[in-house]
Order: structure tokens, then C-alpha cells, then sequence
């Protein structure tokens, strides 16, 4: 008879939450640290950061994933980001790259000339329509490349 060892399913840390309850999640590229970054979001944040993930691979097929820096980013191949975003106490920051370029202006400015911030806090809801239209112009442009 052939010795069967038990074993127990190996646990699965929580990732850390930081400051705003922001989620660490060590970088990577691709699907996977996305969605545990937003698996790890806190509370109702976690439906803004699916809803933005599902927004942008609808309005983007092919993008391209990493979570660098704690954040979730979205880019082309050969081209850069055009999008991330990030948890803080009261609100998602979304910031996109070329946010300057962007029609109409996204309403958050930056100490950087070509970036704008969306903050999307919990009372405010989403404009969906306003976002893919964003999404699809920022998409369109040079990213960022650090």
C-alpha cells in the first residue's frame, strides 16, 4: 500500500495594504499582479478597479499590464503607458500620462505638464462613457516610458 502524506493547502498572504490602503504588490508585468492588485484593493475601490480594468481591455484589446511602483499601469507594446492608478484614503487616482492632450481636459492637473488625474471617490460614481472616451484618446498617443 502506497504512503499517502496529507497536505495542507499552502496559505496565501493578504498583501500589505500602505498608506490610503494603497496595495503592495511586488512588480510584474502582465494580467495576473493586476488583478491581484485589485483583488487587494479595499472596500468599494475594488469595484472602481475592476470596472477600470474591464473599461480599458474592452476599449483597448491587446493592452498591456504591470503593476510597477504599487500601481496598476497600462500600456501598448512599442509605444508605453498611457494609464495607471492608484488607492488612496478617500479616492482612486487615476492618472493619465498625456492627460494634457486629452478632450475635454481631465479635471486633476499635475506638476507635470502632460499629465491630468481623474480622482474617483466613492460618493462620485463613474462617468463610463466619459472614461472610454479618455481611455481610447490616451491609448492613442506616445506613452510614457520610464
Amino acid at each position: 500500500m502506497a504512503n499517502k502524506t496529507s497536505r495542507k493547502p499552502a496559505k496565501i498572504a493578504k498583501p500589505t495594504l500602505l498608506a490610503g490602503g494603497n496595495p503592495q504588490i511586488a512588480k510584474a508585468d502582465g494580467d495576473a499582479p493586476v488583478q491581484a492588485y485589485i483583488a487587494a484593493m479595499p472596500g468599494w475601490k475594488r469595484d472602481v478597479g475592476r470596472t477600470l480594468d474591464a473599461l480599458i481591455v474592452r476599449t483597448v484589446p491587446g493592452v498591456r499590464k504591470a503593476v510597477k511602483w504599487n500601481s496598476p499601469f497600462y500600456g501598448i507594446d512599442g509605444q508605453g503607458w498611457f494609464l495607471s492608478f492608484h488607492c488612496f484614503t478617500n479616492y482612486v487616482k487615476v492618472a493619465f500620462f498625456r492627460g494634457a492632450s486629452l478632450r475635454p481636459l481631465p479635471p486633476g492637473k499635475s506638476n507635470h505638464k502632460e499629465v491630468r488625474y481623474l480622482d474617483i471617490r466613492e460618493e462620485d460614481g463613474l462617468d463610463e462613457a466619459q472614461m472610454r472616451t479618455w481611455i481610447r484618446q490616451a491609448a492613442a498617443l506616445p506613452g510614457w516610458v520610464p
